[in-house]
């Protein structure tokens, strides 16, 4: 039984090796793909930059949990919203000014997020710096998809490897300059996206605009199709579970900012390598439903664990949640991709508009539910989303596979986006 026919995309080309796509090494891509994806592992930093330091930061700015938690929700929030705006945008005035207008953001609010006078100016300019991450990682996709040597199998893995070393680097810089001083991550930041800007600027060459312009309701128009409905849908539930993983972890584990950088490192480490090398491997054995469903219920059980366990039961399960992240990520964002006809950037905006609205709720409402209840709960609130997950999986499984299989491979210009500077 292929990969398709188990509930997946069909397999990788390169199962044995994740790093050969069709006969083409991963590592063999044009420069344009190089800068694209190094500015990505700087803006997927830029997420779990805070995770070591929220701790130090309520206590600089004499702030609560829950206020302090509202730096993952306005950045999320404004995200999830900005995923409307980005496939209108970029097909206006073209896939590079989208990324450098995205980068330039990013440079100017996470400078003023380090100049926070107080917990409120902060999570404005968390805001500000969620606007721009949206505008560059949805296009940044797309540029990597249509530049990428090896085809939509190879662009995934190469986005999903800067995902993972940005969320594996991302905790560890903040840890190493917050343990300075809380504002320092954020200038970081700021000087690294200021670096990547300048990458782009220089190899990534300038593309014709798309042929055809991206209404502001295309991507949820696109969302009417039964297999994406279904996989955002799901996918929100993940990421309710995911979210609270990174966002309200810190304050249970309460460690000093090198320890948490340390604990959060090598849990971006295993979903970096979980996502890259594990997840196509068992795609190509199991298929991907099958995979994402069992991923999605260790999870579950990960988090419960996790909840009630001891400091050290609660740091082991912290770290091996990556794994499990790793694996939801790749599966779920190759459904995005490939499950409905609309095209690549119009699915993937209406699939990130859905999930991004769960990582806006999860940094908010655990700590609250801490506050009604006790420091367990949120742990099972968390893990009965991960179930609620698997379960749309499960039951929408006809509509996923055939909605895989329905599609026809398709060139990367052929679904509006451009191959850049090849």
């Amino acid at each position: 039984m292929s990969g398709t026919e188990n509930g997946g995309h069909g397999s990788h080309g390169g199962a044995d090796d994740p790093f050969e796509e069709g006969g083409t090494s991963l590592l063999r891509q044009p420069k344009a793909v190089w800068a694209t994806a190094g500015a990505s592992v700087v803006a997927f930093m830029g997420i779990g930059l805070v995770d070591p330091i929220l701790p130090s930061i309520a206590r600089g700015l004499h702030a609560t949990n829950s206020q302090v938690s509202l730096l993952f929700t306005s950045y999320f929030l404004i995200t999830a919203v900005a995923m409307l705006v980005t496939g209108f945008v970029s097909s206006r005035i073209g896939g590079r000014k989208t990324l450098l207008a995205g980068l330039a953001l990013v440079v100017v609010f996470a400078a003023l997020s380090g100049m926070s006078g107080s917990v409120g100016e902060l999570v404005g300019f968390r805001a500000g710096w969620g606007l721009g991450n949206a505008l560059f990682v949805s296009t940044a996709l797309a540029v990597i998809v249509g530049a990428a040597a090896g085809g939509s199998s190879a662009a995934i893995l190469l986005y999903e490897s800067a995902l993972g070393l940005g969320m594996a680097c991302g905790p560890l810089l903040g840890a190493v300059l917050g343990d300075m001083k809380w504002r320092y991550p954020f200038f970081g930041t700021a000087v690294l996206m200021a670096v990547g800007f300048i990458a782009i600027t220089v190899f990534l060459q300038e593309q014709p605009r798309p042929a055809a312009k991206t209404s502001l309701l295309a991507p949820v128009k696109a969302l009417g199709h039964g297999g994406l409905a279904a996989t955002a849908t799901a996918a929100f539930f993940y990421n309710y579970a995911f979210f609270t993983v990174l966002a309200f972890t810190p304050f249970v584990l309460n460690m000093s900012p090198y320890a948490s950088g340390g604990v959060f490192f090598a849990w971006g480490v295993l979903l970096a390598v979980f996502s890259v090398i594990v997840a196509p491997r068992l795609q190509h054995r199991f298929g991907s439903l099958k995979v994402l469903c069992a991923s999605l219920l260790l999870l579950a059980a990960d988090l419960v664990v996790l909840g009630y366990g001891d400091h050290t039961t609660a740091v082991v399960c912290t770290v091996l949640a990556g794994a499990f992240i790793g694996l939801n990520n790749t599966v779920f964002t190759e459904l995005a991709l490939g499950v409905s006809d609309a095209p690549r950037p119009v699915a993937s905006a209406g699939y990130n508009f859905v999930r991004w609205f769960a990582a806006a709720a999860a940094p908010f409402l655990a700590p609250k539910i801490e506050e009604w209840t006790d420091i367990h709960l949120p742990f099972v609130v968390a893990a009965v989303a991960a179930v609620l997950g698997a379960g749309i999986v499960a039951v929408r499984r006809r509509a996923l596979t055939l909605g895989a299989e329905e599609q026809a491979p398709r060139h990367a210009t052929e679904d509006g986006v451009t191959a850049f500077a090849r």
